[in-house]
């Protein structure tokens, strides 16, 4: 019998959006996928189809841009969507002073204006049915102080976290995904310099991708895959806050040296 049930997942072709696509499948989602790439949209888009027997929609946007962001917004306001992953993001290895302002936008559109539409959009019909799961990817390094990536993800945490205590008497889910370091395309496309970091504080795309479903679906508004980062966010929110920026800056310099 074929499933009704549909899940989006922006970023979908690789990394973390990638291993969310295989997950929601092998559990009997049909997924529709959304990235830049038309062509390998539809060869991940083909993969699902012949390993996991699902339908796909391929939906290529650019979410950096107006167009991108509405075409998205449209196909769920017309479906009845029940998961949606926001996980479309890219880092700048610059500092502040130094970047392009047009990247800048182009980070904040991504990072922050993007999933915010997208969750007001896809809400009401969420509740309405009363059923439905969001997923904001972020990340640990909304917790510390690390330029503007920090201050977009810090902005995607907290509205998680407020959307999912309005929703607290619903059957929706919504919870931040918020990973640490993670073996994907994310820092080779940045051009960042990740050599220097230890093994262990590399985590595996797919099993924290798992921990997160697991997560969102007890209805936790925050998860952090790995000891080593719950321990790190764990520092951060006792330690004085000049200590804080002071980790910021240092992971950004060596991205970068």
């Amino acid at each position: 019998m074929t499933s009704t049930r549909w899940a989006l997942v922006t970023g979908a072709t690789a990394g973390i959006g990638e291993s969310f696509t295989r997950l929601l499948a092998a559990k009997g989602y049909n997924v529709a996928l959304v990235a830049r790439d038309e062509a390998r949209l539809h060869e991940r888009a083909g993969a699902l189809r012949e390993k996991y027997g699902v339908q796909t929609f391929v939906l290529p946007a650019d979410l950096a841009t107006e167009a991108g962001c509405k075409a998205v917004e449209d196909y769920i306001s017309t479906y009845p969507i029940e998961v949606l992953i926001n996980n479309a993001g890219f880092g700048i290895k610059y500092p502040f002073t130094m970047s392009a302002l047009q990247a800048e936008q182009e980070l904040l559109d991504v990072l922050v204006r993007t999933p915010m539409r997208l969750m007001h959009v896809i809400l009401p019909g969420m509740k309405e049915r009363n059923s439905g799961t969001i997923i904001n990817v972020s990340s640990v390094a909304s917790f510390i102080a690390g330029g503007t990536y920090s201050a977009a993800k810090s902005y995607l945490t907290v509205l998680t976290e407020a959307v999912n205590t309005e929703l607290k008497s619903t059957n929706i889910k919504v919870s931040a995904l918020c990973p640490g370091f993670t073996r994907t395309e994310f820092h080779q496309r940045g051009k960042m310099k990740m050599s220097g970091l230890p093994d262990f504080m590399w985590l595996n795309s797919d099993k924290l991708v798992e921990q997160s479903w697991k997560d969102a679906q007890a209805n936790k508004p925050v998860s952090i895959p790995g000891w080593q980062y719950k321990l790190l966010v764990a520092i951060v929110s006792i330690a004085p806050r000049k200590f804080v920026r002071n980790i910021g800056m240092n992971i950004r310099k060596k991205q970068r040296t």
